[in-house]
């Protein structure tokens, strides 16, 4: 359906090349770097994601740098000069300072395409979270809804989306400052697994330390039961996002799917968090995400 506009976001939203294609959607990409070299966070295009997990595990270091405002106009260029609106979700204010770049380009083109419309939207949150989101967009898009109708939706339902993490290494936590030296060592050695989550602001903050993965796992799906939207008649999107924990993803899925039997699609769909995120996160990251009660702050 062609409603007049076109939705983008960034490649953090971490679901895949080939899902966005199906979906309509057009994005753009944030840059990593590792060992020194500076390479697109493209979904496995430049960097294979299993072997970006695999240096950063023999300790290679890496940083990431946010989309710039000449790369936002030139994604979104093409479509106004063809006469399309544009509808943009960021990655989290929480999390990056890309919602301004994309504002700042967003000015900068209305001036260049006075009789178009450019909506940026902030997603309050990350990776596979931020991807739901864009899929819910696309949905209320292909119901038919206008471009002012679609802002609306999106920041009524954005604070919805949770978003629920863990990590069986606190390595990158410690080196992100979310942990103290005493904090990580301790940790370290008593094998704790902390439960984190993104807050009403965007921000990922810690909720639990739990000892063993077994245990934050099932605790990761009691928070889905506790939250869901309808509990356990749930029939929304549920995804998960992890950087080279399948052990962990297919437990954690399994017991979803265990619970939740009306999940949207049919089951979970996991997907692999990207460079960007996964330079912070660090290997041995899942993430949970579904639509639920508003987060808190």
């Amino acid at each position: 359906m062609d409603n007049g506009y076109v939705i983008s976001c960034e490649s953090t939203a971490d679901l895949s090349d080939e899902h966005f294609r199906e979906r309509g959607v057009i994005y753009t990409c944030f840059t990593f770097t590792i060992d020194g070299q500076d390479l697109k966070d493209d979904y496995g295009k430049s960097m294979d994601i299993h072997e970006f997990y695999a240096r950063m595990k023999a300790g290679s270091m890496t940083s990431t740098s946010q989309v710039s405002t000449a790369e936002y106009e030139d994604l979104w260029r093409p479509y106004l000069a063809d006469g399309k609106d544009i509808f943009h979700l960021t990655l989290s204010t929480g999390i990056s300072g890309t919602y301004n770049s994309a504002c700042v380009a967003a000015e900068e083109l209305k001036e260049e395409f006075p009789g178009r419309k450019i909506e940026v939207i902030d997603s309050l949150n990350a990776s596979s979270g931020f991807g739901l989101l864009v899929d819910m967009a696309c949905d209320k898009r292909d119901e038919g809804a206008s471009l002012e109708e679609l802002r609306a939706y999106m920041l009524s339902i954005r604070n919805n989306c949770n978003a629920w993490f863990f990590t069986n290494d606190l390595t990158y936590l410690f080196r992100g400052g979310r942990l103290s030296k005493t904090a990580f060592v301790l940790g370290t050695a008593l094998k704790v697994c902390p439960l984190l989550r993104i807050n009403s602001e965007g921000r990922l903050l810690p909720s639990a330390k739990l000892r063993g993965t077994k245990k934050v796992i099932e605790a990761c799906a009691k928070k889905m039961e506790e939250r869901a939207e309808g509990g356990l008649s749930y029939n929304g999107y549920c995804y998960i996002s992890h950087s080279e924990a399948l052990e962990e993803t297919e437990e954690l899925r399994s017991l979803i799917e265990a619970r939740f039997k009306n999940l949207r699609g049919g089951g979970v769909r996991t997907f692999d968090i990207g460079t960007v995120i996964g330079s912070h996160t660090g290997p041995g990251t899942v993430a949970l995400f579904f639509m639920g009660t508003e987060k808190e702050l």
